[in-house]
């Protein structure tokens, strides 16, 4: 999608900090972060959010969840603990149409979160 700033970003159109980059996945530090750690990690095939998911993307949503794992492995935060949030629509803070999962971490988590 030509308008996208993640297709934008993904495309090598846009500068970013990138911690991860296979043939699926894409996944970058956000940058205005709300924790010590926080990576952005989205598909690299433009889905607008959560409520535009068909059954065919149950595969690269599972790889979303399996990847952020693995980058929380290996960023330190398995230990201690991080936490994911999707959020689908202007009511929930998305401010991008397209899907990404915020992986935070590296200090304590307030709960509820807003």
């Amino acid at each position: 999608m030509t308008d996208c700033l993640f297709c934008k970003i993904i495309a090598g159109e846009i500068p970013c900090d990138k911690v991860y980059e296979d043939e699926e996945i894409f996944a970058f530090r956000d940058i205005d972060p709300q924790a010590p750690t926080h990576i952005l990690v989205l598909p690299k095939r433009h889905i607008p959010s959560l409520a535009s998911l068909e059954t065919d993307d149950s595969a690269i949503m599972g790889r979303l969840a399996i990847v952020s794992s693995h980058i929380a492995t290996d960023l330190g935060l398995s230990e201690g603990g991080y936490r994911w949030v999707v959020n689908c629509g202007s009511d929930a803070c998305q401010t991008v149409p397209h899907i990404h999962l915020h992986l935070l971490g590296g200090r304590a988590l307030g709960w509820p979160p807003g």
